[in-house]
């Protein structure tokens, strides 16, 4: 890829997003964001680490394999599955998020819908909310972000987790999506939150069929025009495993080649299960040509 050849492609990419306590950078390559689910039902993982000390062993475990950011989340959001109230959200998320706050100083996001549960994640030392209703499923979430500073991620889901997969449709999945994020971003800015701490995630796997999820992942450059960096969250979904035409698949591997196209798009955070896998696909993929130039995140 010539020097210049993904500024040239998407102009308008953001090259920064501000945090809590920090603004991150991006280079050419992504930055990867570690799954940490304190969950026992999650989609993949749940269960694996729903001790909070094995929540915690396993995120600095992620930071070991090149974790640059951590989210953690203590209510699943995999299709079907049922919301649990605020103090058991509680209980889960926020040990955790206290005890990496006092032992790392990667930056921590907060996984959540609820705005008391950002609000106290926020206070025990995370800098993001990543809240998948694009924070508009509790009508106090925007408050919270403005008041606390936080970094926020605003993504894009059809219903809600008990119905999104039922017959999701969409006239252009990509140009809906597109005007939908428009519409979050301009709302989030119009009550107060500063542009510079937004950032979007079309919401692969929410409300959308095999077919819109890889449209959606062929489709990210476009929504670079946002001006607001990227967010995307494809790691080991149910499309990768229909693509491979094996539901039982680990999908591991699949998940890391879906890394590698997106980091082609330009996409400037990746949420993955995975990180060794993906951050040392990622290394090779910068040192072959893939991508010209490598972000500060990942050592040579």
């Amino acid at each position: 890829m010539p020097h210049d050849e993904l500024s040239a492609r998407f102009p308008t990419r953001a090259l920064t997003w501000k945090l809590r306590r920090r603004t991150l950078s991006f280079d050419r390559t992504p930055l990867l964001m570690a799954i940490v689910n304190v969950t026992p039902d999650s989609f993949s993982d749940g269960g694996a680490f729903f001790d909070p000390m094995q929540a915690v062993e396993h995120a600095l475990r992620c930071i070991d394999e090149g974790a640059a950011i951590l989210d953690i989340g203590g209510e699943s959001t995999r299709p079907y599955s049922e919301p649990i109230d605020v103090s058991e959200e509680l209980r889960r998320v926020i040990p955790v998020i206290r005890h990496l706050s006092e032992v790392t100083n990667v930056p921590i996001s907060i996984d959540t819908s609820k705005a008391v549960v950002a609000r106290e994640a926020i206070e025990a030392g995370a800098e993001i909310i990543n809240d998948v209703t694009g924070l508009s499923g509790d009508p106090r979430m925007i408050d919270a972000a403005r008041e606390c500073g936080a970094g926020v991620c605003a993504m894009h889901m059809q219903r809600t987790p008990q119905t999104m997969q039922d017959d999701p449709q969409y006239d252009d999945v990509v140009e809906d999506i597109f005007a939908y994020l428009t519409e979050r971003r301009d709302a989030l800015i119009a009550a107060g939150i500063e542009q510079e701490r937004i950032c979007l995630d079309p919401g692969v796997g929410f409300g959308k069929t095999h077919q819109h999820n890889l449209d959606l992942m062929a489709g990210c450059g476009r929504y670079h025009e946002l001006e607001r960096p990227l967010l995307v969250g494809h790691s080991r979904k149910g499309f990768i495993g229909k693509l491979l035409e094996d539901k039982e698949i680990a999908r591991t591997y699949g998940s890391v080649g879906g890394t590698l196209a997106l980091a082609r798009l330009g996409v400037q955070v990746i949420r993955v299960h995975d990180v060794r896998a993906n951050f040392e696909a990622l290394r090779l993929f910068v040192a072959c040509g893939g991508v010209d130039g490598i972000a500060g995140t990942i050592p040579s």
